[in-house]
C-alpha cells in the first residue's frame, strides 16, 4: 500500500562549490506519515513509576495525581494501565488492567500520598513486571516520574537495558532541581526512550497527557532506513532531530551504505534526520549522490515490509552567489545540532576542570542559539557563562535547562497529534 510514509531529503546548501578538496555536506532527511495512518488509534499499555517520598509533598504529588487522572480520561478498554509508586519502598497502586472503569482508577491515584526516601531501580523493576502483563500487542509505555537521587543508578541502568530488551521505551521524568539529569538521560537512552526537565509541577499533566497521545498516535513500527551513497560520498555521522537532537551513530552494510533503526514513528511528528556526509571534489552540474530507503509495519492495518524511497541529489556550481545559497530551515537544524555539540562538550570539559574551555564553547553556542532566536534559552546559557567565570561552577537549574534545552527541536508536548485523539484543558 502506498502513501504511509513520504520520504523527503533536502541539503542545507541546494548548490555546492567546485573545488578542489572534499566539502562537508548536511542531508535533513524527513519520514512524514501520511493521511492513511493519522486516524489510526493504537492501543497502549502504559505503566507510570510515581515518585511519592516525602520531597514530592504539596504542590507537586498533587500535580502528578492530576496527571494521571488526566491521562487515564485518554484511555479507553482497549488500552491497558498500570501505575508504581515508590519512596524508599514500592507499592503495585494499580496492577495492569484495562481500562474499563475510570472512575474507580482515578480514586486509587487520589489516595496517593506523600512519604519516605527514593529508590527507582526496585520500582522500574516493579513497573516493567506489570507492563510485561499487559496486552503484548499493545504499544507499550513506561513513564517514570522522580523529583530525587538514588543510591542504585547501576541498577537503574539495568532495568533500562531490559526495558529496551523487551521493546518498552521509558520517558524518564525529573521534576525539580534535585535530581541526577545524566541518570535520567541515560535509562531514557538506555530504552530507547526520552528523557525531560519539568521545571514546574504545573507541567506534569501537560507531559503526561502528551506522552499517551503520542503513544496512540503512533502508527509506524519497526522502521529501519537505509542510507545507500555513491562513490566519493562518506558519511560522517546520523543525529537524530525531531523530537530530540540525539547522535543515532548508524550500523556500517559497507564503506557507503548504512542503516539506522528508528523503530516507531509517531503520527504528527514523524522523524527528521540530519546526516553528516564527506563529499568528493566534482565538475559544475548535477548529480545524484545516493538514496535513501525506509521500511515499517503497520501493525494496525496489517501491513509488514512496506518500503518508501527518495533519490538525494546535489547541485555543483562555479557559481559563488549560488554556491552560498541556504536552505534556512535546515540550516538551522544544522545550527541547532552545533550548538547541542558546543554545549555537551562544554560539560565534558567542565567536568574535567577546564573551565576556560567550557566558558568558550558556550558562548559560541550563545551566538547560534540567538542566531536561531533561541533568546530564552540563550540568555540562560549566558548567566551560567558568568556564573563559570565567578565562581568556576554552573547552577543545578540552569545546567538542567541547557542540557535538555539544547536537545529540542521542538518540544515533546508541543509535537502534534491527530484531533480526535486531542483533548482540551479542564
Amino acid at each position: 500500500m502506498a502513501g504511509e510514509i513520504t520520504l523527503r531529503a533536502r541539503m542545507a546548501r541546494p548548490y555546492m562549490a567546485t573545488a578542489n578538496t572534499p566539502q562537508v555536506a548536511y542531508l535533513l532527511i524527513e519520514a512524514t506519515p501520511g493521511q492513511i495512518v493519522a486516524s489510526v488509534r493504537t492501543p497502549v499499555n502504559v505503566c507510570f513509576v510515581l515518585d511519592r517520598s516525602g520531597s514530592m509533598k504539596g504542590e507537586k504529588i498533587d500535580r502528578v495525581r492530576r496527571a494521571v487522572a488526566r491521562a487515564i480520561d485518554l484511555l479507553g478498554p482497549q488500552d491497558v494501565i498500570s501505575v508504581v509508586i515508590f519512596d524508599h519502598r514500592n507499592e503495585v497502586l494499580i496492577p495492569a488492567t484495562s481500562v474499563t472503569n475510570a472512575l474507580d482508577l482515578k480514586e486509587k491515584v487520589a489516595r496517593i500520598r506523600d512519604s519516605g526516601g527514593t529508590k527507582i531501580a526496585p520500582a522500574l523493576e516493579r513497573g516493567l513486571r506489570e507492563i510485561s502483563s499487559g496486552d503484548p500487542n499493545a504499544l507499550k509505555r513506561l513513564i517514570l516520574l522522580t523529583d530525587g537521587q538514588t543510591e542504585n543508578e547501576n541498577e537503574c541502568r539495568i532495568q533500562a537495558d531490559t526495558a529496551r530488551q523487551r521493546g518498552i521505551p521509558i520517558t524518564a521524568l525529573g521534576v525539580g532541581q534535585d535530581w541526577n539529569e545524566d541518570l535520567m538521560i541515560d535509562i531514557a537512552n538506555r530504552s530507547g526512550g526520552q528523557a525531560d526537565y519539568i521545571s514546574q509541577p504545573d507541567e506534569v499533566v501537560e507531559y503526561f497527557q502528551s506522552t499517551v497521545q503520542r503513544a496512540q498516535a503512533t502508527a509506524i513500527h519497526n522502521a529501519h532506513l537505509t542510507l545507500r551513497l555513491v562513490q566519493g560520498v562518506t558519511p560522517r555521522a546520523i543525529w537524530q532531530v525531531i523530537p530530540l537532537i540525539n547522535n543515532l551513530g548508524y550500523k556500517p552494510i559497507s564503506d557507503r551504505d548504512v542503516s539506522v533503526a528508528l523503530g516507531e514513528i509517531e503520527t504528527g511528528g514523524g522523524r527528521s534526520l540530519l546526516a553528516e556526509l564527506l563529499v568528493d571534489p566534482r565538475p559544475s552540474g548535477q548529480y545524484r549522490l545516493g538514496q535513501i530507503e525506509i521500511t515499517y509495519d503497520i501493525p494496525m492495518l496489517g501491513t509488514t515490509g512496506e518500503k518508501s524511497r527518495a533519490d538525494v541529489m546535489m547541485q555543483f556550481t562555479s557559481d559563488s552567489a549560488l554556491a552560498a545559497q541556504v536552505d534556512p530551515p535546515v540550516m538551522n537544524t544544522v545550527e541547532k545540532v552545533s550548538a547541542f555539540k558546543l554545549q555537551t562538550r562544554a560539560l565534558q570539559d567542565l567536568q574535567s576542570g577546564d573551565v576556560a574551555g567550557a566558558t568558550q564553547k558556550l558562548q559560541s553556542a550563545v551566538t547560534r542559539l540567538l542566531n536561531q532566536g533561541e533568546v530564552d534559552l540563550a540568555q540562560t546559557m549566558q548567566r551560567e557563562i558568568t556564573n563559570l567565570q565567578q565562581n568556576g561552577q554552573m547552577s543545578s537549574e540552569g545546567q538542567k535547562t541547557i542540557k535538555f534545552g539544547t536537545r529540542k527541536t521542538v518540544k515533546l508536548s508541543d509535537l502534534d497529534v491527530p484531533e480526535e485523539l486531542r483533548i482540551k484543558n479542564p
